[in-house]
């Protein structure tokens, strides 16, 4: 596979992303080798686009749940069946949101969310697809357990990038400092855990032949110039008071808050001897004001 072909295979999340404040730039948090990110729900004016975002988040769903190629085979197999086009293309997307209906959970609800912006997040800031996909392990009923919220694949530089990314979504209960934390201790265990979760899954049916392929090799050790990288997105409630005085201001407080979270973090936390990998971990702190109002929406709508 070369990186042309990987570049065909990323998803086109623009109008997602038209909902979704992003900030990029350097806070106070280590490693401070790269840009990590901040981001939000986007206002337009004084009115936060709560319904577009999520909208255009359950649009994507089917994105996450199939990869281009097994959309285009389940398709053909339905229009076979005596389907239509339009009719085969309804029934491949109602099946992938019922494999969102399988608990009445609030907490898993809101981890899902999380994963769906983190497999967004990934491919728009990482250039990077996915190498294997969650929801149809986690639905399963043969498979009880996976450990990484994603894992994606690139090639830069004639190196073999592997992304490992995990998303933690947290309710009010939870003070920031130690949800970042908690997020950090859990990628370091699903990194730790990396090979033999792959291994599990290797050749099942609902994987992608050509991701398979690269999967093995990385086991086997035949895929040459391997780096990991980590992906850390924590979804969170926050309560901190927005003053809606115009949209710019409204921005202006939303980076402020983040700042301030990354700021305010124990970086002695982060310890970077013990833990070298973490020199490649990509942050992205993802406020959302009224975080269970949204997990509630967010399930209806699928």
């Amino acid at each position: 596979m070369t990186s042309e072909e990987i570049k065909l295979r990323l998803i086109n999340n623009d109008a997602l992303f038209n909902n979704i404040f992003v900030i990029e730039q350097d806070f106070d948090i280590v490693p401070n080798t790269h840009p990590h990110y901040g981001a939000s729900i986007t206002y337009q004016d004084l009115t936060e686009l709560r319904r577009d975002f999520l909208l255009q988040l359950v649009d994507t769903v089917i994105d996450w749940v199939y990869g281009s190629s097994k959309f285009a085979e389940l398709q053909k197999l339905y229009v076979a069946s005596g389907k239509s086009l339009a009719a085969a293309s309804s029934e491949i997307i109602r099946k992938a949101k019922q494999k969102f209906r399988r608990s009445d959970d609030k907490l898993l609800i809101q981890g899902q969310l999380g994963e769906l912006l983190l497999f967004h997040f990934i491919q728009r800031t990482k250039q990077a697809v996915p190498l294997l996909r969650k929801m149809p392990i986690t639905t399963s009923s043969s498979h009880e357990r996976f450990g990484a919220d994603a894992i994606h694949y690139k090639i830069r530089d004639n190196k073999n990038i592997i992304i490992l990314g995990e998303a933690k979504a947290y309710t009010s209960s939870y003070k920031f400092s130690s949800a970042f934390e908690n997020a950090i201790n859990s990628i370091l265990d699903t990194y730790e855990n990396l090979r033999t979760e792959l291994n599990l899954y290797l050749h099942e049916d609902f994987l992608d032949a050509e991701m398979n392929r690269v999967a093995e090799a990385f086991l086997t050790n035949k895929l040459s110039n391997v780096e990991i990288e980590l992906v850390s997105l924590v979804l969170y409630n926050e309560t901190t008071d927005i003053k809606i005085t115009n949209e710019q201001e409204i921005k202006n407080q939303i980076t402020q808050i983040i700042c301030e979270r990354y700021s305010n973090f124990d970086k002695s936390k982060i310890d970077l001897d013990k833990h070298p990998i973490l020199r490649r971990i990509t942050y992205i702190v993802f406020p959302v004001w009224k975080l269970d109002e949204i997990a509630d929406e967010f399930q209806k709508m699928i």
